[in-house]
């Protein structure tokens, strides 16, 4: 890798410490009760998972098939809103969360901007919309925060949708998601004009961390659940850690 001289660090607005999901295992996952769990372990930032309806709503879910995390079936980017929003999103955590419903981006941005919450959206397609899903992911979120002071950070691992969120809203933070630190990994960041890295934790070292920097970029880590990788994580200058146990952490720290 070869290192040029650096360019300043791009505006970062965001805590270090970001709720993934909502609140980890503590709730069910993507939903707004996982966003109200997390708020009360004094979290101000949250991550979620994105993707459209087959109507083009955006939602919150993380894998492309229903069965994991609701009671439905199939997947759900071949199905309307109306179907989606009948779903029970909670029984499969615990009776305690029987009947919580799937949210769309829209509430959860409500929650968000009326609490100043802040919230990173993962743009997570359904296989075959990519460019598509980063498209109205990023209209919707420059039209639900356009009244903000500090926008959501958008990213993902699929360079189409990265592409068609900067096409869509060039003004909003992306960040390129990365399960290893395949050829090329930074130009292509640079490419998308990315705001931030965003790495399996233990891809981070020194250099890494100074080349990232040294592009301009902020250094992310997921999904963190252990102290002495926390501490490792910082001691390297890290910026961000997206992490389950918002029981553990404290996000002050």
């Amino acid at each position: 890798m070869t290192l040029t001289a650096a360019i300043p660090l791009k505006p970062w607005p965001y805590p270090k410490w970001i709720a993934h999901r909502g609140a980890g295992t503590l709730a069910p996952e993507n939903t707004l009760a996982a966003f109200r769990k997390g708020a009360e372990y004094g979290y101000r930032m949250f991550e979620c998972d994105a993707k459209l309806s087959a109507d083009d709503v955006v939602f919150l879910m993380h894998d492309a098939a229903l069965q994991r995390t609701t009671n439905g079936h199939g997947i759900g980017g071949e199905q309307s809103w109306h179907q989606l929003s009948q779903l029970d999103a909670g029984s499969w955590h615990s009776r305690h969360y029987s009947g919580e419903p799937l949210p769309t981006l829209t509430g959860l941005a409500q929650y968000c901007n009326r609490n100043q919450f802040f919230l990173n959206i993962e743009i997570k397609p359904t296989p075959g919309v990519e460019f598509k899903t980063g498209e109205i992911v990023a209209q919707q979120a420059a039209h639900l925060w356009q009244h903000e002071k500090v926008p959501p950070l958008l990213t993902s691992f699929q360079f189409d949708s990265l592409k068609g969120a900067q096409q869509a809203a060039p003004h909003l933070p992306r960040g390129l998601l990365l399960h290893s630190l395949t050829e090329g990994w930074l130009e292509t960041a640079k490419r998308l004009d990315c705001s931030a890295i965003v790495c399996q934790y233990a891809l981070w070292t020194p250099e890494i961390v100074l080349a990232a920097h040294g592009a301009g970029m902020r250094c992310l880590s997921y999904t963190v659940n252990d102290e002495w990788a926390a501490q490792h994580l910082l001691a390297l200058g890290t910026d961000g850690i997206i992490t389950d146990r918002v029981d553990v952490f404290s996000p002050a720290a």
